[in-house]
C-alpha cells in the first residue's frame, strides 16, 4: 500500500467488527482449509463463477500469509475450518486496527452514508454529519435486509437482487422433537420436499427446531426457493443416512436374529444418542422393555420408515446469529472480478456481502471479505500510483 494515500473508513454503527467478534463462538472462523479454487467456489451458492477469478489472486493459503506476516497464526479443526490459535476473536479484531493505525488510517464511527454523487471526476460522499471528497469509493457495508437500502448505489447506476435471509435454522412449532433440545445427530440427511435440494452433516435440536450443519448449508442453497414460500415447507430427515428404509430393515431384522435377547432400549444398532433412540421407539409405539426378539414385523417396518424418512413441517426460521448472512446485493455482472471495481462507475469498488455472493458456514463468507477486500485495495492503490505518475 502506498503510505501516501489517505484512507478514511466510514462506520455507520458504534461499533467496528462486531461481525467477527462473534464469528465461530467468539473464536473467530477465518477461513476454510480449501486450497484449490475450483473446489473452494463450490460453496458458494451465489457467486461461483464471479469467485473463481478472485479466488486465483487471493486465496485461503493468502489469507494465512497474510495473517501470519503479522504474528496472528491460525489452526485447522476437523472440519476444514480455520481459527486463531489463540480461540480468541479479539486476536483477529486487534490484528486489523492495528494494521489500519499503521497505515494511518482514520476511522471515524456512527457515520451513515447517505448518497454518492461523481463530480469532477471525484467522487461526492454525503453522509450523516458532512460531505467528503474521494478519488475512490469501496463500499464494504456487508448486506442489506431490505431492497430500499440499496437506493443510493442504485442512483449512480448500479442493480441490486433483493436481499433474502441465507444460513437460518428451521422452527418446528409445538413438535415434540424439541423436548430433545440440546441433542446432536453427528450425520444425518435432510431433504427439502418437492426439491432436489439435500444436505447431509451433523444436526443440532434445538428448543425451536432444527439447527447444524446440514440445515445451515440447505437454507443457504434454498435461500431464494424458502424465502419464496414465506418460510413454510415440508422437510424429510434420515436420521441414519447410511441407510435407505429396505436396507435398514434388512440390517435390523439381522441385527434381531444375532441380538435377539436384548432389551430394544438397551441395544442401539444405528449409533444414535439414547434420548433420540428412545423418542424413535416411542413414535413406533415400541415398548421400551420389549426385546428385539419380541418386536413385532409392523412396528420394526415403521420404525426403520421414521428412522430414515421422518416428514416435519417447517413453520418460520431463526437467525443464525454467528453468522448472519444474505443472499442478493449488488449484480455481479456490474462487477470486475479481479478488482472488484464498478464496470458502470470508475473509481467506485465493493467487497464483501454487498455483492450477491454469499457463501454456506465454515469460514467461507470471511473468505470472500477477505478476497474482494484485497482486490479492491491493490486495485485502487495502482489506480493511484497510476494517476501521479
Amino acid at each position: 500500500m502506498d503510505r501516501s494515500l489517505k484512507v478514511t473508513l466510514l462506520e455507520k454503527s458504534s461499533k467496528l467488527l462486531s461481525k467477527v467478534r462473534i464469528s465461530g463462538g467468539g473464536r473467530c472462523n477465518v477461513t476454510h482449509a480449501c486450497f484449490q479454487p475450483g473446489m473452494l467456489v463450490k460453496k458458494y451458492p451465489r457467486g461461483e463463477k464471479f469467485l473463481l477469478k478472485a479466488f486465483r489472486h487471493f486465496g485461503p493459503e493468502d489469507t494465512i500469509g497474510w495473517f501470519r506476516d503479522r504474528q496472528v497464526e491460525l489452526k485447522t479443526e476437523a472440519d476444514g475450518r480455520m481459527f486463531p490459535v489463540t480461540d480468541d476473536s479479539g486476536t483477529i479484531i486487534q490484528c486489523l486496527l492495528r494494521e489500519a493505525d499503521r497505515w494511518g488510517v482514520e476511522i471515524r464511527m456512527q457515520e451513515e452514508v447517505k448518497q454518492l454523487e461523481m463530480d469532477g471526476g471525484r467522487w461526492k460522499v454525503r453522509t450523516s454529519r458532512e460531505v467528503l471528497q474521494a478519488d475512490a469509493v469501496c463500499v464494504a457495508t456487508g448486506g442489506f435486509t431490505k431492497k430500499e437500502h440499496f437506493g443510493w448505489l442504485e442512483a449512480v447506476g448500479h442493480t441490486a437482487l433483493a436481499p433474502v435471509p441465507s444460513l437460518f435454522t428451521f422452527n418446528l412449532p409445538g413438535h415434540p422433537i424439541t423436548q430433545l433440545m440440546g441433542v446432536v445427530k453427528p450425520e444425518a440427511r435432510v431433504k427439502l420436499t418437492g426439491s432436489k435440494l439435500e444436505e447431509t452433516g451433523p444436526v443440532l435440536i434445538t428448543h425451536w427446531g432444527l439447527s447444524g450443519p446440514a440445515v445451515l448449508r440447505l437454507s443457504a442453497w434454498g435461500a431464494r426457493e424458502l424465502a419464496l414460500k414465506q418460510w413454510h415447507f415440508r422437510i424429510v430427515v434420515n436420521w441414519t443416512p447410511e441407510y435407505h428404509e429396505n436396507s435398514l430393515l434388512e440390517y435390523l431384522r439381522k441385527f434381531r436374529e444375532g441380538k435377539g435377547a436384548q432389551k430394544i432400549a438397551n441395544r442401539n444398532p444405528v449409533n444414535m444418542p439414547q434420548r433420540l433412540w428412545d423418542y424413535f421407539l416411542g413414535l413406533a409405539g415400541a415398548d421400551s422393555d420389549l426385546r428385539w426378539a419380541d418386536l413385532p414385523a409392523k412396528k420394526l417396518n415403521l420404525l426403520c420408515k421414521l428412522l430414515t424418512s421422518q416428514e416435519m413441517e417447517v413453520s418460520g426460521k431463526t437467525t443464525f446469529k454467528e453468522e448472519f448472512v444474505t443472499a442478493g446485493g449488488i449484480n455481479l455482472a456490474e462487477i470486475d472480478p479481479e478488482t472488484m471495481e464498478s464496470r458502470l462507475c470508475e473509481g467506485l469498488y465493493f467487497a464483501g456481502e454487498i455483492m450477491d455472493v454469499d457463501g454456506i458456514t465454515g469460514g467461507f463468507n470471511f473468505q470472500h471479505a477477505w478476497t474482494s477486500g484485497m482486490l479492491a485495495a491493490m486495485a485502487v492503490s495502482a489506480g493511484q500510483e497510476g494517476v501521479k505518475k
